[in-house]
């Protein structure tokens, strides 16, 4: 069985929400920048999982998801959802990860941003950077 991931592009005001991930080297994308999201549980719907997961990690509900694109990815298939994010980031939860934070799309292409929680800049994870600005690109492409 092929294993599913679902995860979230949460946007606002054209800012994206990044979760930085703990610095625990068996996890994947330690230290890095990502999405929030996660494994899609057997027999569960990806827009279900993506709705528990941002639950469980920042007690966010999005009004709605959005399936964005999904694809095959490594060994696994990614489900990549877009949702509002309608309340302030100082309203959210931060369940998992180091630090929370908007970006914007000029943030993203450059790959880092300081988080202050860390305290130092840290990389965004590349495939989540690749996916992000294909996200991007497709709200210039539909205006």
């Amino acid at each position: 069985m092929v294993k599913e991931v679902a995860i979230a592009i949460l946007h606002q005001n054209g800012r994206y929400l990044m979760q930085l991930r703990d610095d625990i080297p068996t996890i994947v994308y330690p230290g890095q920048w990502t999405f929030f999201g996660g494994t899609v549980e057997p027999g569960e719907a990806a827009e279900v999982a993506v709705m528990r997961e941002l639950q469980e990690e920042i007690r966010y509900h999005p009004p709605y998801v959005t399936l964005f694109r999904r694809e095959q990815y490594r060994d696994f298939i990614r489900n990549v959802f877009h949702a509002p994010l309608t309340v302030d980031i100082q309203d959210l939860d931060l369940c998992e990860g180091l630090d929370l934070d908007l970006w914007t799309a000029e943030q993203v292409r450059q790959g880092e941003k300081f988080s202050p929680k860390a305290g130092e800049v840290r990389k965004i994870g590349k495939p989540h950077q690749r996916v992000l600005l294909a996200y991007i690109n497709s709200l210039k492409l539909s205006i």
